[in-house]
């Protein structure tokens, strides 16, 4: 019964923390509660490059990673050379990725702002902050 409950409240995390980096949940990062680390990580965008068009509503991200590695792991116990990306599209998170490309599908016409963030194993930034962005347009 007991190793019931703590995989009851194991999964009742995990769906928690997948709520919070779904598609569509707000940009905002959870504030932490105490010092953050830094890291020697650099992020960079590859592709799409900055004021590059696409069409077809659908975006290929390619993006590089100097400084650290990312783990596929959530844990509270954070390394600096360790953690995975959030992407956001217009400043809506639309994927926490434990690679380096992603595909983002149901981009409208316009121009738009791509931003990548190297963050902790616990889904919270460094300090400072490991991000880079982007503008492009689509023209579908």
């Amino acid at each position: 019964m007991r190793s019931r409950s703590a995989a009851a409240c194991a999964a009742g995390l995990v769906v928690l923390l997948a709520a919070a980096c779904s598609k569509g949940s707000s940009a905002s990062t959870p504030t932490p509660t105490g010092p953050r680390p830094s890291t020697t990580a650099h992020v960079q965008i590859l592709s799409p490059t900055n004021g590059q068009v696409v069409r077809g509503g659908t975006v290929q991200i390619n993006v590089a990673l100097t400084g650290a590695k990312i783990v596929r792991a959530t844990s509270r116990n954070i390394r600096p050379d360790q953690g995975h990306l959030h992407v956001y599209l217009d400043n809506q998170i639309v994927g926490m990725n434990f690679g380096l490309t992603d595909t983002v599908g149901g981009v409208k016409p316009g121009l738009h702002i791509l931003r990548v963030e190297f963050v902790a194993s616990d889904h919270l930034p460094f300090n400072p902050r490991v991000f880079t962005s982007v503008t492009f347009e689509d023209k579908s």
